[in-house]
């Protein structure tokens, strides 16, 4: 590989503060096994990712990734956010082959973006050898897990997209031995009620967090389980509401199921102990809409473009 230029399509779309500053690197954290394998294999690694949706500068998250992991420091490329240009996501022929001519080889390490059918993510891949990243494949090979688990099997979905969220909760009846609904999920699920493998929060569905009596539920229920997989808040994130979320991620982390969790506003509310204890005997997923999309359907388009 001596040489070798190799485009790795990475998901560092961080969320960022108020001031401007990284939030959460957990997605330049992953992505870094590929890059250094790269760099110890003597290619050349040339970084490529979206930020946010309105074109701004990817800049702010290159020089913090420089500045805190020396892998970054020297010997590797950064193009600038590929959503400033709109050929992106239109999956422009053109601008796939102004990628692809940037490098001899592409690596796919944003599962993350591939439910996408993005120039980067689709396109690349037609026009050079191309590869999975090592995240890449934990997620998947993870993943796929929820789809032949053990049991009991307990998942437990939050938040607040329900027509995201309904597949999941068609597809995995057949599969899960209970589904607990909850968070501004529950108000809009109610039309589910009356299944007997679905749990609903006790008292207020509109109530803005899980109540005591909610997390008892849980609590049973987690005991019991060997596979749990779980994914949205249980309470109004947004407003404050995250104690009912902290104490099921507190559960999770001491129970002895094999664990799966992901989400963006998931993983926000969630300290890094509890984190290091469910990553213990567990998988801590950064995939976002992509890890639904997955559930859901058993692929995403940028697993389809690599095959």
């Amino acid at each position: 590989m001596e040489g070798t230029r190799v485009l790795v399509r990475a998901d560092w779309n961080l969320p960022m503060t108020e001031s401007g500053e990284v939030a959460d690197a957990s997605r330049i954290e992953v992505s870094l096994k590929t890059i250094e394998y790269v760099k110890n294999k003597g290619g050349k690694a040339i970084i490529a990712s979206h930020f946010g949706r309105e074109g701004d500068s990817l800049e702010p998250v290159i020089n913090f990734a420089k500045k805190n992991y020396s892998i970054l420091e020297e010997e590797v490329e950064f193009l600038e956010n590929l959503r400033i240009d709109k050929r992106e996501e239109e999956n422009s022929e053109e601008f796939v082959k102004e990628l692809a001519s940037k490098a001899d080889i592409y690596i796919n390490e944003a599962f993350s973006a591939s439910h996408r059918e993005h120039a980067s993510i689709v396109g690349a891949p037609k026009f050079l050898p191309h590869f999975a990243g090592f995240r890449f494949l934990e997620e998947f090979e993870n993943l796929s897990q929820a789809f032949n688990p053990e049991h009991p099997f307990l998942f437990i979905l939050g938040g607040m997209k329900f027509e995201t969220k309904l597949p999941l909760v068609e597809k995995f009846l057949s599969i899960a031995d209970h589904i607990f609904i909850g968070g501004a999920l529950a108000v809009k699920a109610l039309k589910l009620r009356g299944t007997s493998k679905i749990i609903f929060p006790v008292g207020d569905y509109a109530a803005l967090d899980a109540n005591t009596e909610t997390l008892e539920v849980l609590n049973e229920k987690i005991k019991k389980a060997k596979f749990i997989l779980w994914n949205g808040p249980l309470g109004n994130y947004e407003k404050g509401f995250v104690a009912g979320t902290v104490a099921l991620a507190r559960m999770l982390a001491d129970s002895n199921a094999r664990l799966i969790i992901g989400g963006g506003d998931t993983l926000a509310n969630i300290n890094i102990e509890t984190k290091n204890k469910i990553s213990s005997h567990g998988f801590i997923s950064t995939a976002g809409g992509a890890m639904l999309d997955f559930l859901a359907n058993g692929t995403l388009p940028g697993i389809e473009a690599l095959n």
